[in-house]
């Protein structure tokens, strides 16, 4: 895999064999429809070409005709094999040439226009932590009579690889080769990221064993979710090659660390970031409130139906790992659902986000982060007043720790979102969860043979 940042894209020489057409589902993942070089016009750039998005999860079959508009400042080049293909971003409409609300990459710039229309901020300023792992062996399967999953990795994990020589299932943090052997890996992707423009602030081990961490830089809001969906395709493409399966699920190894999808973040007007200042852990009044409004629907559940959307999630979310369960903030501790970095300089000082997961689609999970703290912002929240100000969990403060709590709590909770998510969007994103929620709730699991058979 190769690729390269282009620009260009709406001239009329065409130098590439296809243009694919990237597009968002419902849950965040990548779609696309490649054209050859013989069909690509002038009206694909401008009128965009139609697609079926009721298979996106969005629309109704009878109401589901939308436009797919490439967006010319979001495209890229591979060269693979033989073939040069130019992906790029698109937009979505509805056949009126009407914006599509209910698609990720709309919700994800009206939250950016209504932080500037308010007068918040002329930009949410995004850093995401990727965490993941990497298997040279997976199997699973599930029916009426069996459910199982198998993994391996040359890690020690696994029938294959539990005798050889190994550093310890939960000793993983920043080893060095030849004990970490995905550096090669690593390497690859963040060379291929910073290609494709997406900047990379540094990658090493994590704490399990074949768990991994890339750390991207901070990006704008919009910038930031594209560049999450597109780093986590190319981890998973690279992964193929190397014959490799890379997973983001929050919690896919019992008793392992799970994989959270850190965002450190800060509003920023005039260039200059609003968030340092003289109150709690060298916060601004601004800052504090943005960081109430954000624990505040945490703790309802609302966010956390956007941050932490599968039952997976909740597989992580449990005491006694680093996985923050409770509304807090503090400086330097990573058991806080929000921790101010302690290596910051007094005028760099931001905030870290650190419950959100993986399987939660980004733009609709950094939109509603976003939201929050402008709704915590409008009405002066003080996160030490609602009594947020602690470095531990604390029992009265802990989260909705299942999706069927969480998507309880949305519904009463997500005034704060209008700005940005549509009625329409909130019911398609419940009922779809929901469905979740009782397919893996509803099923038996090993474990209860062990307890209970």
């Amino acid at each position: 895999m190769k690729l390269s940042a282009y620009s260009g894209l709406a001239e009329k020489k065409f130098d590439a064999d296809f243009l694919n057409l990237l597009m968002f589902d419902i849950s965040g993942g990548m779609r696309s429809v490649t054209i050859p070089k013989e069909y690509v016009s002038d009206s694909v750039f401008r009128d965009g070409i139609g697609f079926d998005a009721s298979n996106y999860g969005f629309a109704k079959v009878t109401n589901s005709d939308m436009v797919a508009i490439p967006d010319a400042g979001c495209a890229f080049l591979e060269e693979r094999d033989s073939f040069r293909t130019i992906h790029v971003l698109c937009d979505v409409t509805t056949t009126e040439r009407l914006t599509f609300d209910q698609y990720p990459r709309s919700v994800t710039k009206k939250t950016a226009a209504y932080l500037q229309e308010k007068g918040i901020a002329d930009r949410a300023m995004m850093l995401v932590e990727l965490e993941y792992y990497a298997f040279e062996e997976v199997e699973y399967s599930t029916g009426v009579s069996h459910a199982f999953y198998s993994i391996g990795s040359s890690e020690g994990l696994g029938e294959s690889f539990s005798t050889r020589p190994r550093f310890g299932a939960q000793k993983g943090y920043q080893k060095l080769p030849p004990e970490d052997r995905y550096l090669d890996f690593r390497n690859r992707t963040v060379r291929i990221m910073g290609d494709a423009g997406i900047p990379v602030k540094y990658h090493h081990h994590e704490v399990g064993a074949s768990q991994l961490e890339i750390e991207l830089d901070f990006m704008d809001l919009v910038k930031a979710a594209d560049s999450v969906c597109i780093a986590k395709w190319i981890i998973r493409t690279v992964a193929e090659e190397m014959g490799l399966k890379a997973t983001f699920m929050p919690k896919p190894l019992y008793k392992m660390p799970g994989n959270g999808m850190h965002v450190h973040q800060f509003l920023e007007k005039n260039g200059n970031t609003l968030f340092p200042g003289d109150g709690l852990h060298g916060l601004s009044p601004l800052a504090l409130s943005y960081t109430s409004g954000l624990l505040e629907h945490s703790l309802t559940g609302s966010l956390l139906a956007f941050t932490n959307p599968s039952t997976n999630s909740y597989r992580r979310l449990v005491p006694g790992y680093e996985a923050p369960i409770s509304a807090t903030f503090a400086r330097g501790s990573r058991s806080a659902a929000v921790r101010i970095p302690g290596y910051l300089k007094k005028d760099e000082v931001r905030i870290e986000y650190r419950t959100g997961d993986a399987s939660a689609n980004t733009h609709f999970m950094l939109s509603a982060m976003a939201l929050a703290g402008a709704d915590g912002i409008f009405r002066n929240a003080d996160p030490v007043a609602a009594g947020f100000s602690s470095a531990e969990a604390r029992e009265d403060k802990v989260f909705p720790l299942n999706l069927h709590s969480v998507l309880a709590g949305l519904e009463k909770d997500h005034e704060f979102l209008r700005p940005a998510f549509p009625e329409k969007l909130l019911e398609l994103w419940t009922k779809r969860k929901t469905e979740e929620a009782e397919y893996v709730y509803n099923a038996p699991t090993p474990q209860e043979y062990e307890l209970y058979f």
